[in-house]
């Protein structure tokens, strides 16, 4: 699904108010997380403190996108860290969480939730899980395809630039783009395995499994002891996985250009990242608002290390303001990359068309909804021990 602003859904960002950790997660990763976060927060203070940071050295010619393209094709750019979020998806059709009227949030009132979130966190799923299924059946990996910004992210692996592609998303749409699990940290979990939450269970299994369940209207439930079974996505109220902090510990002192697409920023621990590259890395926004810059009073003590696009002191930080499509197609366009990008986007999607044809021919997966369809959960949940309803029609909108 998607960045979960909140935890789960389409384009939905995994964006939860806290990523707390939660005891039981921190049991099963036999406190290693606990340890990494730990660090994580020390080195954090240490760089928020200014403890032995960097002299700030403007790396720039200009705090433009142009400025960032020349930057690009010079000799000092050759690590590349993305930070993405549900803006990255919205244009696939998978709504992001906080846009008034069309975020998921905006539209969430047919399920008779106590409250938007709890449609993401652990407790309110395991007690009431029919909600979270029904939305997932709507917003299901597959049934969309990758963006135009997923495939400047590919193309920046093959042209031997990126490092890691760090993703609140779980829509899965950057292995669709064709990135690999080793170029991508996805903070907020994967529908790709789901374990049983049995205690003294916690049976595996695999994406085909679960899609079958909830394409079926069925509470997924475990076949040996019969718990309820999660797909592996973080929910509020759990800890994000070891490899974010283990990956995010190397990658952010290698990083020579930071570019942080779709995403509020309002997440933590994923939003804190901004502050872990060093000193004189460049930073670059694509995003519809400005968003991660510091607090003004903690900027005046000198202890921030927030974005600062407009200030005298600026000097690395540059927002491109639009739709995220529209700054990769620009950046492309100045990296001359723009007819290649416009190519790879035209042969994937004809791709994914053909591949998807001839699974509905043969009955094998659902029909993809109309283009430019976006997700909103139209099938109220079901009563405790029911099943949701199935959706009216294929093409109904995810947002």
């Amino acid at each position: 699904m998607a960045e979960r602003d909140a935890a789960g859904a389409g384009g939905i960002e995994a964006e939860r108010g806290s990523d707390s950790p939660d005891s039981d997660s921190d049991s099963e990763n036999g406190g290693a997380s606990g340890e990494s976060e730990m660090d994580f927060l020390r080195n954090l203070l240490s760089r928020t403190l200014g403890l032995g940071s960097e002299k700030p050295e403007k790396v720039l010619d200009e705090l433009t996108l142009d400025g960032v393209s020349r930057f690009m094709q010079s000799e000092k750019c050759r690590n590349v860290v993305c930070i993405v979020g549900a803006g990255i998806s919205t244009s696939a059709g998978i709504p992001d969480f906080r846009s008034p009227g069309t975020g998921l949030y905006a539209n969430l009132q047919s399920y008779n939730l106590p409250y938007p979130e709890a449609i993401f966190e652990i407790n309110y799923f395991k007690q009431h899980p029919e909600p979270f299924f029904a939305l997932a059946r709507e917003l299901y990996p597959g049934q969309f395809k990758p963006t135009v910004c997923h495939y400047f992210i590919r193309l920046l692996k093959e042209k031997g630039f990126l490092l890691r592609c760090y993703t609140q998303n779980i829509d899965t749409l950057e292995r669709v783009a064709g990135l690999d699990q080793e170029d991508l940290v996805e903070a907020h979990g994967t529908f790709f395995t789901s374990h049983c939450l049995g205690s003294s269970c916690k049976k595996q299994y695999t994406l085909d499994w679960m899609k079958e369940k909830i394409f079926s209207t069925v509470t997924p439930k475990c076949d040996k002891c019969q718990s309820l079974v999660k797909p592996d996505i973080v929910f509020f109220g759990e800890s994000l996985p070891p490899r974010f902090f283990t990956l995010m510990q190397s990658d952010f002192q290698k990083v020579d250009l930071l570019i942080i697409m779709g995403t509020s920023l309002q997440v933590q621990p994923f939003a804190s990242l901004v502050s872990r590259v060093p000193t004189n890395t460049p930073r670059l926004l694509i995003n519809k608002e400005k968003t991660g810059q510091s607090d003004p009073f903690m900027s005046l003590m000198g202890l921030s290390t927030g974005m600062d696009f407009d200030s005298e002191k600026a000097y690395r930080d540059v927002a491109w303001l639009g739709e995220c499509d529209a700054g990769c197609t620009a950046l492309a366009e100045l990296l001359g990359w723009k007819n290649e990008l416009e190519d790879l986007v035209k042969k994937e999607h004809s791709a994914i068309d053909a591949k998807s044809g001839q699974a509905g021919e043969a009955g094998a997966s659902p029909s993809p909804p109309r283009a430019g369809a976006t997700a909103s959960p139209s099938a109220p949940p079901a009563k405790p021990g029911s099943s949701p309803q199935k959706e009216s029609d294929a093409g109904s909108k995810a947002e």
